[in-house]
């Protein structure tokens, strides 16, 4: 069957037929590519903003767990400090404990000590020699048991007068001596490894008039 002639009509509607058709495909391609780079946009987005929760949580419990670790060293300061002290206070008890242990042992022998200094001057004169060289060597012997263990005697006749180590029985005007000093031991005074055990007794000069 022959094809029907064309027109110069129908040539010319199918030249604009075929330009306005290759037209169209760019449009299209343009829609779609704004269509995926918005959608890629929200993607990237939405990724972001899914992400940024999860780095804060992360970022908190980090900074909790420093924070943890800080206190976690205090403490452990604190206590190694406390314990410290309680070390040294155990040594400083035990070293007292050790230094003063006699102390009431000590107080019980001093009567003894004046009981052998008070019969030696009793028997200057009336005894023998030989009773007077056994009382002394036995008040020596007595004192030097009592040294060995870190007692010392305190007889201040003529120093100044000391409150902390003397106790003052009385007070006489003597214009030979300057005020406050020890004119007299009446009684003499023990200290422990510096502690004091029992104050001297004695006199005190004050100022005549």
């Amino acid at each position: 069957m022959a094809k029907d002639p064309q027109t110069p009509l129908d040539e010319e509607l199918k030249r604009h037929e075929e330009e306005a058709e290759p037209q169209a495909e760019p449009e299209l391609v343009e829609g779609e590519l704004e269509d995926a780079a918005e959608a890629a946009d929200q993607a990237d987005q939405a990724a972001a903003e899914s992400d940024n929760p999860e780095a804060e949580v992360l970022a908190a419990r980090v900074e909790e767990l420093e924070q943890s670790v800080t206190e976690a060293k205090d403490q452990a300061l604190r206590a190694a400090a406390e314990a410290q002290n309680v070390r040294r206070r155990a040594e400083q008890d035990a070293e007292k404990a050790r230094k003063f242990a006699l102390e009431k042992f000590v107080k019980e022998l001093l009567p003894v000590v004046d009981s052998l200094e008070k019969a030696l001057e009793a028997m200057a004169d009336g005894a023998s020699e030989s009773h007077r060289e056994g009382v002394s060597m036995t008040l020596k012997l007595q004192l030097d048991v009592l040294g060995k263990f870190g007692v010392e005697v305190v007889d201040p006749a003529g120093e100044p007068f000391d409150p902390q180590y003397h106790e003052a029985m009385a007070m006489v005007p003597n214009p030979e001596l300057d005020p406050n000093s020890v004119m007299e031991v009446v009684q003499k005074g023990y200290l422990l490894n510096g502690r004091l055990v029992r104050p001297a007794m004695v006199v005190v000069s004050q100022a005549a008039g």
